[in-house]
């Protein structure tokens, strides 16, 4: 965010993610010994949610806009907590416009791990 962040609040920020594999999932249940799986399931979901169906109106469309959107949700009390509001809605026009690229070059997919458990004993 050039011009709109100090360089040391960018520095300092971390938001630690780490996604497993639906293999490791099963394995650490297993490992840790407390349940037993009864399903694990992935699926795959568009990040354009319109893609390829009819959608309820025009503005929904713009995939760029409703990831960027859900992303807000989740994000903007973390950034906001970290950075302040004064640069939030230009952070999120970015991402939007970002985002919005990257749709159009490619099918792009969130992956959701389901897992259904019941505890042993």
């Amino acid at each position: 965010m050039q011009g709109l962040i100090e360089e040391e609040k960018l520095n300092s920020f971390n938001i630690p993610k780490y996604t497993p594999c639906p293999a490791e999932v099963q394995t650490e249940v297993q490992k840790e010994g407390s349940f037993s799986i009864d399903r694990l399931e992935v699926t795959e979901v568009n990040w354009n949610a319109c893609d390829n169906e009819l959608c309820p109106s025009d503005e929904f469309k713009d995939g760029g806009y409703n990831v960027a959107n859900c992303m807000r949700a989740v994000a903007e009390p973390i950034l906001v907590s970290h950075f302040g509001k004064t640069i939030i809605d230009e952070v999120f026009r970015r991402y939007r416009v970002i985002i919005a690229d990257r749709m159009s070059k490619e099918r792009t997919e969130f992956i959701i791990v389901t897992v259904s458990m019941t505890r042993k004993g």
